[in-house]
């Protein structure tokens, strides 16, 4: 059992796999610091600061008489309705720029490949191919034996 477990670490799409959750774990580190640091404070300008609803929440005892979150929930049982709707608010967001980003990439793939084939159409032939045509074109003007 072993050398089977030895075998499918060292399969290629298990280690593809392992690379792409570590890269994508950091790049969503860059995402999630584009959503918080540049995308909120925009939103939160524009809306006025209202758009932070983490603080909203229902208290389920009747112990609980903060007025935060934080505060409300070393008291005691609190429904957290508006950290959800924060965490929604902010996942749609960041799918968004993921969206747009990938949608960038796609295009510019695109695009340097339609200049690829431009370049490939393009460039003429290389010299033995030429010499090859001639070849061929010369044997079929022979007449038959």
């Amino acid at each position: 059992m072993l050398n089977e477990f030895k075998a499918f670490i060292a399969r290629g799409n298990v280690m593809d796999l392992a690379v792409g959750v570590i890269i994508g774990g950091a790049f969503g580190g860059i995402v999630q610091s584009i959503v918080n640091d540049l995308i909120m404070p925009i939103v939160g300008a524009i809306t006025g600061g209202g758009f932070d609803f983490s603080n909203y929440f229902i208290p389920l005892s009747s112990k609980v008489t903060a007025q935060t979150l934080t505060a409300a929930r070393q008291q005691g049982a609190v429904l957290a309705y508006g950290n959800f709707i924060t965490v929604v608010i902010s996942f749609l967001i960041l799918a968004w720029i993921i969206f747009l980003m990938v949608k960038g990439v796609n295009t510019l793939r695109e695009q340097l490949e339609r200049k690829e084939e431009a370049l490939a159409d393009a460039a003429p032939p290389p010299e033995d191919v030429k010499l090859l045509t001639e070849i061929r074109d010369l044997l079929a003007q022979r007449p038959a034996v």
